[in-house]
């Protein structure tokens, strides 16, 4: 944890006290206090009105049982959970996790994370998570569907566009929206686009939602090295993760001239010199719904596949955690900066511990954090959010050029504020006080609420 100052620590103190056992989320505010000591003693209004320790207390949180009949007609249980964080910039916007880990310190940490992450954007929109410990994989279409039905029999009453918009996450992907999507209408009887994000085209998504968090990420990486004189033409990347977020991240460092020689899931990793082949992991992972090392297996000679290990002893010149929170410790980081490496920026939520972060930082590498470099996929849903409040469609190139603006003010605003306040060149720092500030501002404008 770091350092604090005495009034920031007690704040931390009592997040710990109200919240126990949360470790994930106690991380993350400690990671956000840490970097908050210049703002108060720059700006003490934000301390004399407690605008921190509210900021730490969700506005509203929501825990409920879902019931549903799996295809044996056995009646199955799970839990659900939506944090609506703070609405001070506008709707609540955040995904929705189904996975067997999510409980309520994994979702408020996500939605910490998202606050500052939707402030950075520079959009309007509010910061909440979501999700439930439901486990999507091996369940049939329709196991999926009547989970996802009775979800959204309770979620409904706490949802729309205009209050709190939610969108996909781990484990929630099109289909998964489509089900969300089809009872909310239900039950509503209203064509309410707007309620959710990661729509499919065809009845009101937006163009560039599926690849835009992994774009963005490489949209930021992009401009780190650009603004050093650099780009990535050449540069040897590792991709940790073969969902969505590495899949199209690993397409965008491709378009732009790096190579990507790293993909993973949960049973190892492959390297492939000859650099990844987008559309075969596409089809292992996204068709078949296979393993990684179905890849290695159908790839040939280039690629193999290791059981376990880790895929950051791989050496690189760029490392993109894209799979999960932690991902990436204190032993990883030191394999990483021995090989080399220069940046390390993350796709995940939160995917380096803080020991890796330190090692990084005493090191010197370059170490974007996700509420920057993977705001991409807020951002484009809320440019979806656009789209259906104006009865409007853009055009896939369109959409990519809106993205890229978006990530080079994220960028450029987080490092202006670096500098501001007196830490160069720290990302972490930069996103942590540009995202609080303006979340702070509206705080205070609103009055004690």
């Amino acid at each position: 944890m770091p350092v604090l100052d005495a009034h920031l620590e007690s704040i931390f103190d009592e997040v710990v006290r109200r919240n126990q056992g949360e470790d994930e989320f106690h991380q993350a505010v400690a990671e956000v206090l840490g970097s908050l000591g210049p703002v108060i003693r720059k700006h003490p209004e934000y301390g004399d009105a407690e605008v921190i320790r509210r900021l730490c207390e969700p506005e509203r949180q929501l825990i409920f049982r879902v019931p549903w009949e799996d295809d044996a007609g056995r009646v199955q249980l799970n839990r659900g959970f939506r944090i609506e964080f703070n609405s001070a910039l506008g709707p609540y916007k955040g995904g929705l996790r189904f996975h067997p880990s999510v409980y309520a310190g994994i979702v408020k940490f996500l939605g910490f994370e998202q606050i500052f992450k939707n402030s950075l954007t520079g959009l309007p929109i509010g910061g909440g998570k979501g999700g439930s410990d439901f486990d999507p994989k091996g369940r049939s279409d329709r196991e999926v569907m009547r989970f996802c039905q009775s979800f959204m029999t309770e979620l409904y009453r706490h949802i729309g566009e205009h209050t709190d918009v939610p969108a996909g996450d781990i484990g929630v992907g099109g289909r998964e929206i489509g089900y969300l999507f089809g009872q909310y209408k239900r039950i509503t009887n209203r064509y309410e686009s707007g309620v959710l994000t990661g729509k499919g085209l065809t009845w009101g998504g937006s163009q560039v939602r599926p690849e835009a968090t992994g774009y963005g990420l490489v949209f930021f990486v992009d401009e780190m090295l650009r603004s050093r004189g650099s780009s990535l033409e050449g540069r040897r990347v590792s991709v940790s993760g073969s969902g969505n977020v590495a899949i199209y991240a690993t397409e965008k460092v491709q378009q732009l001239g790096g190579v990507v020689v790293t993909a993973s899931d949960s049973s190892g990793y492959v390297v492939d010199e000859a650099g990844v082949d987008l559309d075969l992991l596409k089809e292992v992972k996204e068709v078949k719904r296979g393993r990684i090392s179905d890849y290695a297996d159908a790839r040939g000679d280039s690629a193999r596949f290791v059981a376990g290990g880790s895929v950051w002893d791989v050496p690189v010149d760029i490392a993109l955690p894209c799979a999960t929170q932690n991902e990436l410790d204190e032993a990883a980081a030191a394999a990483l900066v021995r090989n080399g490496v220069g940046i390390v920026a993350e796709g995940a939520n939160m995917p380096v511990t803080p020991a890796g972060t330190r090692v990084l930082a005493e090191a010197g590498v370059l170490f974007a954090p996700g509420k920057a470099a993977n705001a991409g996929g807020v951002a484009t849903s809320a440019l979806e959010m656009q789209q259906n409040a104006s009865r409007d469609s853009w055009t896939f190139e369109y959409a990519e050029g809106r993205l890229q603006q978006i990530m080079r003010a994220v960028h450029d605003r987080a490092l202006e504020t670096a500098d501001e306040y007196g830490v160069p060149n720290d990302y972490v720092a930069g996103a942590n006080i540009a995202g609080f500030t303006r979340v702070a501002d509206a705080m205070l404008a609103l009055g004690v609420i």
